[in-house]
């Protein structure tokens, strides 16, 4: 993972108006939970330039080093809250982390390349597992996964125990969680209008008929 540097700087405006006028003022409001001292520290970003940062970044846990005044502190990024319509970060918060301890996180999981099963046997991949929890170094930290289905086939599962992520990264999620499958052409659903009836309407059909045969 390339390296992230952000510039924040400690704040002291709290509560719901001066954090609007900080907000106005470009500035992003957040917080640093500190690891030694314990306790959380309230900070502020540039908007600006915390964007530009997060270009090109689509995990929202990343390993960032925050230039506080000219102290460099590694932080995790644990969460960003975004605009509902405008969809910018208003929010974001870090915890403090020590480069040479494990720390757990959560890892998203993309599908790669076209299953045999679906590109020979008909069938459909489902994705069922769309994240992981690992646990690594920070300096380890992947914004993502990507898992080659293309030699699955028709029925086949892929469960977690069957990732190959290297031995950087210690899997904490379940191993017998299934992470895709390759449904069969007959568990396909069925084309927008070819729903074959319900099995209760066609017998109530029958049964009808019946009664009519026997008046």
């Amino acid at each position: 993972m390339d390296q992230i540097k952000i510039k924040a700087e400690a704040r002291t405006e709290q509560g719901t108006g001066a954090v609007r006028r900080l907000r106005r003022a470009g500035m992003i409001p957040g917080s640093v939970m500190k690891m030694n001292k314990g306790g959380t520290e309230l900070i502020k970003l540039p908007k600006h330039e915390f964007m530009m940062a997060m270009r090109g970044h689509a995990s929202k846990q990343l390993l960032v080093t925050l230039d506080m005044n000219g102290t460099e502190v590694p932080a995790l990024m644990r969460e960003m809250q975004n605009d509902v319509l405008a969809g910018t970060p208003i929010h974001v918060d870090f915890s403090e982390v020590s480069l040479t301890q494990k720390v757990r996180v959560t890892v998203p999981l993309y599908l790669v390349g076209e299953a045999v099963g679906v590109k020979l046997g008909g069938g459909v991949l489902a994705q069922m597992l769309r994240t992981v929890d690992v646990e690594c170094l920070p300096t380890d930290i992947a914004e993502k996964f990507e898992i080659d289905v293309s030699k699955m086939n028709v029925n086949e599962t892929l469960f977690v125990r069957d990732l190959q992520l290297g031995d950087k990264q210690t899997l904490i999620t379940r191993g017998e969680i299934p992470v895709a499958v390759v449904k069969g052409p007959d568990d396909a659903p069925a084309a927008a209008g070819e729903e074959k009836s319900p099995e209760v309407i066609k017998k109530g059909k029958e049964d009808d008929a019946a009664k009519k045969e026997a008046k």
